[in-house]
């Protein structure tokens, strides 16, 4: 068995988080760059990720997570949100980066670039917002499988309460809306989670090989 498959299998859905473990600066800058790395769509990056140590904060958003205590037990919390509106100016600054780092001539560039001002005016406020969810997901993928080959323990959240996160947060301010969470850190010891068999269908159900 290759040592992915062997992470993913031991990666679960961490219950219980020893709190008196913490990431090293190391891991939680792995975190950065990976999610920094995440595949988007036309590389657009719609998308950001609060990294939050802080105990004060992340015990004022327990209540807002259902009381799901990972919140605050794990080492740090991940906020995964998407911009509110994606705008001319967010489609010109990548097209402007992509000349900046590449070095590729605008008349290259201008076909690609009115295309994708034309698809993202085309698309309405709530389209392009979930066009954006659909790149967090990526992310969050992503995130988890990185923590696995990492031997970090993490537990992905939807269940929470946006708008006062985005309120906790001043997310407004920063024209973002949260989406989702991702608790990481070390499982405490006592998780009786971390010992249960994974639940998975047959993978002959799950596969479609067409030959």
């Amino acid at each position: 068995m290759s040592n992915i498959i062997e992470s993913l299998s031991w990666r679960y859905a961490t219950k219980k988080f020893d709190t008196n473990k913490k990431l090293s600066e190391d891991k939680i800058n792995i975190l950065k760059e990976a999610f920094n790395l995440t595949a988007t769509s036309y590389g657009l990056q719609t998308i950001s990720m609060l990294v939050i140590s802080n105990e004060d904060i992340k015990k004022s958003l327990i209540e807002h997570a259902y009381n799901q205590k990972q919140v605050f037990e794990a080492s740090h919390l991940l906020v995964i949100c998407i911009q509110k509106d994606i705008k001319d100016k967010d489609v010109n600054d990548f097209f402007n980066n992509i000349k900046k780092i590449r070095n590729t001539p605008d008349p290259i560039l201008d076909p690609f670039r009115n295309n994708l001002l034309k698809s993202m005016r085309d698309k309405s406020v709530e389209e392009r917002q979930q066009w954006s969810m659909n790149q967090a997901y990526i992310a969050l993928g992503n995130l988890m499988t990185v923590c696995a080959l990492e031997g970090i323990d993490s537990c992905p959240m939807e269940g929470f309460n946006p708008e006062k996160y985005d309120e906790i947060l001043n997310l407004k301010d920063m024209g973002l809306k949260s989406l989702l969470l991702l608790p990481v850190g070390y499982r405490a010891a006592d998780d009786m989670f971390a010992s249960f068999k994974k639940v998975r269908k047959d993978i002959n159900k799950t596969i479609i090989e067409l030959n």
